[in-house]
């Protein structure tokens, strides 16, 4: 009888794996954006996969040179033609380190509406750095970049806030592009 639990529950097991798996590819084709999705289920993040899948996003490498201040956007959620969730994801950084893509996910996965406001836009930064805090590998050398730069700068503010003192949130509100977008001034 114990045997036929434990195959029973191994069956369970390696199906629950395979049908998240699927999901993974349905998110994305590109290698790339599928090894950043496997460093995010490894880590364990539901709450990405779950936005991910409850809005039908579909996330790809995108030129966001034609995007306001898309040449420096390091990713964007938004709407294709056809009235999809999309987050697409500056080409420059197609070459960035699997971990990097995914933080990049798991900000725009917590976009939610057609636009942000600024308690929306904390949580998806917030959502970006804890996962850079957790995901940078210590023995692992990264490219001197600019987002590299942006993740360690988003860490060292995300691990020095605390519950009455959000630097995270601080440093959105008083950026210029972040007020105007999100209508502060």
């Amino acid at each position: 009888m114990k045997k036929v639990v434990l195959v029973l529950f191994a069956f369970l097991f390696m199906s629950v794996g395979q049908a998240f798996a699927y999901r993974i590819q349905s998110f994305s084709s590109d290698a790339k954006i599928v090894a950043a999705m496997r460093v995010l289920e490894q880590a364990g993040e539901q709450d990405v996969f779950r936005n991910l899948q409850r809005y039908g996003m579909r996330i790809k490498f995108d030129d966001l040179t034609m995007v306001t201040n898309g040449k420096n956007a390091f990713a964007v959620s938004t709407y294709n033609s056809y009235g999809t969730r999309v987050i697409l994801i500056n080409s420059a950084y197609k070459n960035a380190p699997a971990e990097q893509i995914a933080c990049l996910i798991a900000h725009e996965s917590f976009h939610t509406g057609y636009s942000a406001d600024l308690e929306e836009e904390t949580l998806a930064t917030q959502k970006e750095a804890s996962c850079w805090t957790r995901l940078k590998v210590a023995s692992k050398v990264y490219p001197d970049s600019r987002l590299t730069r942006r993740l360690d700068k988003l860490s060292g503010l995300y691990l020095a806030s605390s519950s009455g003192n959000n630097l995270v949130e601080q440093k959105i509100a008083s950026n210029g592009f972040y007020r105007s977008q999100l209508g502060l001034n």
